[in-house]
């Protein structure tokens, strides 16, 4: 257990989240007794007036900023100028607004959706400048990009602490359900679960399965961003991931057998695969700040099964 955070106060943007209410459990289980998470009913971070009574309310030494507006492939075709404006503006205006109070250190979360479409597998850092982001996600992408920009070119001219992590895909309790906007694991659980439980004997996916993905289980996110937040202090951003993939078409057939889902699978080849690949190199934070991810994906998937069989809405 650290004791790096039992003195400082600790603002995180996007704290009642997936992401965040994880972050938030464990910055109290290490000691920090001053973390301020600012609701978006009464915050609205797209306004800089309003990032700057959360600011003036909260004093903070550091900002976790976790917020963002986002969702699976659907979502992203559906909302291209608000994902590039609501996420540019959040993160632009907390760097800011923070530079100018002089706060101790900003963290910021990019994306794997930052990456080229056709990056080298696995990704590494010093490729996110090779070529443009997968169409379906660019424009979310490169607005959390822009977030490395002004943090490095910050830190250039004022010496501002700003920091850049990129994590792959999460899951886990308290993932986000909704149809609507859910990833893919959630949204296959919930189907799968469904399925089962209205009797249908088929489900139907997008895409052809082909397209491989790396997970990230939300607790291993969680250390790694703290282990972040504590030890690494430079300009360079560093990617956040388990180190493996998975295609599509096998993760589907895992949940269905975890779900216990027997019915047909079918693949609606028209619906966009997304970016081909995806996997992570994770050397660079494994040697600035000693993160390995631990839970084996297996494990992970039950866990996230579990909490959604005792808390969705039979």
């Amino acid at each position: 257990m650290s004791y790096f955070f039992a003195n400082k106060r600790v603002t995180v943007t996007g704290g009642a989240g997936f992401l965040g209410s994880h972050l938030v459990d464990q910055l109290k289980s290490n000691n920090c007794k001053n973390v301020f998470i600012p609701r978006i009913e009464e915050y609205d971070l797209v306004k800089m007036e309003d990032v700057k009574r959360m600011y003036t309310d909260s004093n903070p030494d550091i900002v976790i900023h976790l917020a963002a507006v986002v969702g699976g492939i659907g979502a992203n075709r559906e909302n291209p100028g608000k994902y590039f404006y609501d996420n540019l503006m959040m993160g632009v205006q907390i760097i800011e607004a923070g530079r100018q109070r002089g706060i101790e250190k900003v963290v910021a979360l990019g994306t794997i959706c930052c990456y080229p479409k056709f990056t080298p597998v696995p990704f590494k850092e010093d490729d996110i400048w090779n070529g443009y982001p997968e169409e379906t996600n660019a424009p979310y992408g490169l607005a959390k990009k822009m977030l490395l920009v002004q943090s490095q070119s910050y830190r250039q001219q004022y010496g501002f602490n700003s920091i850049f992590l990129m994590p792959v895909n999460l899951y886990g309790p308290r993932d986000n359900f909704n149809p609507n906007s859910s990833h893919v694991i959630p949204a296959l659980i919930k189907k799968c679960l469904d399925a089962i439980k209205e009797k249908k004997k088929e489900i139907v996916v997008w895409g052809t399965g082909k397209a491989t993905r790396e997970f990230l289980y939300v607790e291993d996110a969680v250390e790694g961003i703290l282990l972040a937040t504590e030890k690494y202090n430079k300009p360079d951003p560093i990617n956040l991931g388990a180190g493996f993939e998975i295609p599509i078409k096998d993760l589907v057939y895992l949940i269905a057998k975890l779900t216990g889902f027997t019915g047909q699978i079918t693949w609606d080849a028209s619906k966009p695969d997304g970016q081909p690949r995806r996997c992570l190199d994770t050397s660079k934070a494994e040697r600035e700040f000693g993160f390995i991810a631990k839970t084996a994906f297996e494990e992970g998937l039950k866990n996230t099964i579990e909490w959604y069989r005792k808390n969705s809405i039979q």
